[in-house]
């Protein structure tokens, strides 16, 4: 058992795995909403916008979780202002943010002569340099995810399958949307130091993805979305250290490899229970029953709720 202990007794190792458990469990929370609610183009929309932010405060030698934060602002006031455009569709202008933010940053870069190395950072993370100051950060990040989501579940719940539904109760849709975008903000700046920008929605969706079959409510998902994304964390670590390979990148392949076995254990349950059981040989016959005409019915699709 050398193997599996051998690398968790260095101390980075230690921290790494820390907060990768942290981030796993501040994206559960925010990227079960994504997930059931569709928002992954807006994910790696927001993810990528953060490079302005992150550009002008390595330019500036100032510090790269602020300039994150600033521009993950920017993104969630953005699109909430073009969400109310009334010509104008949330693909569209989430979009038109993307792009701009992301050629901004390039700009940005392109005026720095050695932003190579922090560019590198950025976009694929460096879980192994996290330090005892980032743990602390992303304990404090935890604490305000888990704040704004039980102070929110219930609008965002409406929201999520029935946003007129959410307006009649009195939920302010609008307000409760802000919010969550501000969520998934806090959950990608969190995140891209560990797995970095491109590699951020393997964590983001992939776990609370793979826990939709096998939990009913909003609340099992995000747990067992936790646990999964720790899960990917101590074997990407694992697989890692062992294999010489990208540690982050190894964390963020290896959650989406647990979303694929988890779906393909789902389709082989369902297709046994879907198997027809044999009559008895002694049973006997019975006069099928006339068929009568459907009524129409209105039913509310079952969502995992």
């Amino acid at each position: 058992m050398e193997w599996l202990t051998a690398p968790f007794e260095v101390a980075f190792v230690q921290r790494a795995l820390w907060g990768g458990v942290l981030v796993s469990a501040i994206c559960a929370l925010a990227g079960t909403w994504v997930v059931l609610r569709g928002m992954a183009f807006l994910g790696d929309a927001m993810s990528h916008g953060l490079l302005p932010g992150v550009a002008l405060a390595a330019l500036f030698g100032g510090n790269l979780l602020v300039g994150a934060v600033a521009s993950a602002l920017v993104m969630t006031a953005g699109v909430t202002a073009l969400g109310r455009a009334p010509r104008l569709s949330q693909d569209t202008g989430i979009g038109l943010l993307f792009v701009g933010m992301l050629s901004l940053g390039v700009i940005i870069v392109s005026r720095s002569q050695s932003f190579a190395v922090d560019l590198t950072g950025f976009l694929f993370g460096d879980v192994l340099a996290v330090r005892e100051q980032d743990l602390v950060l992303l304990a404090v990040a935890l604490l305000a995810a888990l704040v704004v989501s039980v102070l929110g579940h219930r609008a965002f719940l409406a929201l999520a399958f029935d946003p007129r539904k959410a307006r009649t109760l009195g939920l302010r849709p609008r307000l409760a949307h802000a919010v969550l975008l501000g969520l998934v903000g806090l959950a990608i700046v969190a995140s891209f130091h560990i797995v970095g920008t491109l590699l951020v929605l393997g964590l983001l969706i992939a776990p609370p993805a793979a826990a939709l079959p096998w939990v009913r409510g909003v609340r099992g998902v995000m747990v067992v979305a936790a646990l999964l994304g720790a899960a990917a964390t101590f074997g990407g670590l694992l697989l890692s250290w062992h294999l010489s390979t990208a540690a982050g990148a190894t964390v963020s392949a290896l959650a989406v490899s647990l979303f694929f076995l988890s779906h393909v254990a789902s389709g082989l349950r369902h297709r046994r229970r879907a198997r027809p059981v044999p009559a008895p040989a002694t049973a006997p016959a019975v006069t099928p029953a006339p068929v009568l005409p459907a009524q129409p019915t209105e039913e509310i699709p079952r969502r995992s709720s």
